[in-house]
């Protein structure tokens, strides 16, 4: 499908009008994240592999080879969709999930749930970057780009109020079948793959995975070594540009306490302040209200901070909040738990942005991506090594505090580095400097370079409004709240 003829991308930073075909990509997107992501087992799948007979030992141990299994899948995967199109890499992971779910299902045992994370891993890898690049390109090629960020963050919301309606259902579904929660997750996978094959082809976008995909079936010289070409210049791109380079290592203090705290230490943490499993479900649910809200609320955000700041703002909110957890009772724990998930909601809609903003017009964007997915997986990897040891000599609260610590210490380097000067701010262009005044506005000479940063706070500031109306045309439909996190 061509690109629709449209106006130039205003430079006041006013949000355009969505088309038709923008419209289309981004209810397909709402649809495709939500059931890819809606992972009916996480609440249980804990004490789902502590029933089929698995240790601690062998929980955990699955756990850190997911996370490696993911780094060493996500180069070739990104390469796989700047080569295929980012379309058919959606369609790709959205089977391969829907096979991972039905694994436990045929084989509850060690090798049954091994083949389940590593299934998960390959999945999830086709998918990390292909569906970002391609709800970036597709609303680049239809000039709609200033709605990427909130149609990110609406989505994500979207796809976690889905787990609060359905995640309460788990226990029950279970009395009734012990398969239910696995069987349905499958089952949400296979709707996933039903929104990738609707989806619009990206013939026109301006340096689309889809594009490129089908230039390269027409050239016979770019059969034998893309895939080494794609991965050079991804390289090469990442080594050039300084600015996006930082802003990939700024997000692995967001990726991994998020996903550490919420995923492998959610349950450790509850149960340490005496509070039983019976309630861990409550206590998920509202943490997933919490993430739902502010994922779709970025203009709750003051505009007197630019992006990067403000994820350099909620990464420390992060840390502080894991150590503050070592100090309260169980009732602080859960406000602590919730106020943990709100600042990941809005960091992640926000960084998500400033990597693709980075990324130049015609660099390969699924495997720039998954080299950011890599980063985050080998430093959760590592994580979960340390998480598993430390639970294991009985020191859960020396981990909060060493979290913490060793955030507060990246994002130290992190703004001296910024604020040296020694790599510029970068925008949607390149990574060109930005002069700015103390009130935060480009000044004389920057306008040029300006109006991406200033284009960023827009979508940032404006996201609010917009994402009401983005969220109302989602639900039409069949007006039901709906949406979903990785693993």
């Amino acid at each position: 499908m061509r690109a629709r003829p449209g106006p130039p991308r205003p430079r006041t930073g006013a949000v355009t009008g969505l088309t038709d075909t923008a419209r289309r990509i981004i209810r397909l997107n709402y649809g495709f994240q939500l059931l890819f992501n809606l992972l009916w087992w996480m609440p249980v799948f804990y004490a789902y592999q502590k029933e089929a007979g698995l240790s601690d030992g062998q929980i955990f141990g699955i756990q850190s080879i997911y996370y490696v299994a993911f780094c060493l899948l996500e180069i070739p995967t990104g390469l796989i969709a700047d080569r295929i199109g980012a379309r058919n890499c959606l369609r790709a992971g959205a089977v391969v999930m829907t096979a991972a779910n039905l694994a436990p299902v045929v084989s509850a045992t060690y090798t049954g749930f091994l083949l389940h994370f590593l299934a998960i891993a390959a999945g999830r890898s086709l998918t990390s970057g292909a569906a970002s690049a391609y709800l970036y390109d597709g609303l680049r090629a239809q000039r709609c780009d200033d709605h990427y960020l909130r149609a990110e963050g609406t989505a994500r919301a979207l796809g976690l109020a889905a787990k609060v309606v359905c995640w309460p259902l788990v226990g029950p579904l279970m009395a009734l079948a012990h398969p239910a929660p696995y069987v349905l997750s499958a089952a949400s996978a296979a709707g996933s793959l039903v929104c990738a094959v609707l989806l619009p082809r990206l013939a026109g976008a301006e340096g689309g995975a889809e594009a490129g995909a089908d230039k390269g079936r027409g050239d016979g010289g770019r059969r034998g070594g893309g895939f080494l070409r794609d991965a050079g210049t991804a390289l090469r791109c990442v080594a050039s540009s300084p600015w996006l380079a930082l802003v990939m290592v700024q997000g692995v203090a967001v990726f991994t306490l998020s996903r550490i705290c919420q995923v492998n230490l959610f349950q450790p943490i509850l149960l340490d302040h005496g509070i039983g499993e019976a309630s861990h479900g409550g206590v998920l649910a509202a943490m997933t209200v919490a993430e739902a809200v502010t994922s779709a609320r970025p203009r709750w955000l003051s505009r007197r901070l630019p992006p990067v700041a403000w994820v350099s703002v909620l990464s420390l909110a992060l840390a502080g909040t894991l150590a503050a957890m070592t100090l309260g009772g169980p009732w602080v724990v859960v406000a602590l738990l919730c106020l943990f998930a709100a600042a990941t909601g809005f960091a992640f809609p926000i960084q998500r942005k400033l990597v693709n903003d980075a990324i130049p017009a015609h660099a390969p964007r699924a495997t720039l991506l998954s080299v950011e997915s890599i980063v985050d997986r080998a430093v959760c990897a590592l994580a979960a090594i340390a998480a598993g040891a430390y639970l294991s000599a009985g020191r859960l609260d020396a981990l909060l505090w060493h979290s913490a610590l060793a955030t507060a210490v990246l994002l130290g380097v992190f703004q001296l580095l910024l604020r040296s000067g020694v790599v510029a701010r970068g925008g949607r262009d390149g990574d060109r400097a930005v002069p700015t005044r103390s009130d935060g506005r480009a000044g004389a000479g920057g306008t040029a370079s300006a109006e991406a940063d200033d284009g960023a706070k827009t979508d940032l500031s404006d996201a609010g409004e917009a994402a009401d109306a983005a969220r109302k045309e989602a639900l039409e439909p069949d007006q039901v709240l709906r949406r979903p996190r990785t693993s």
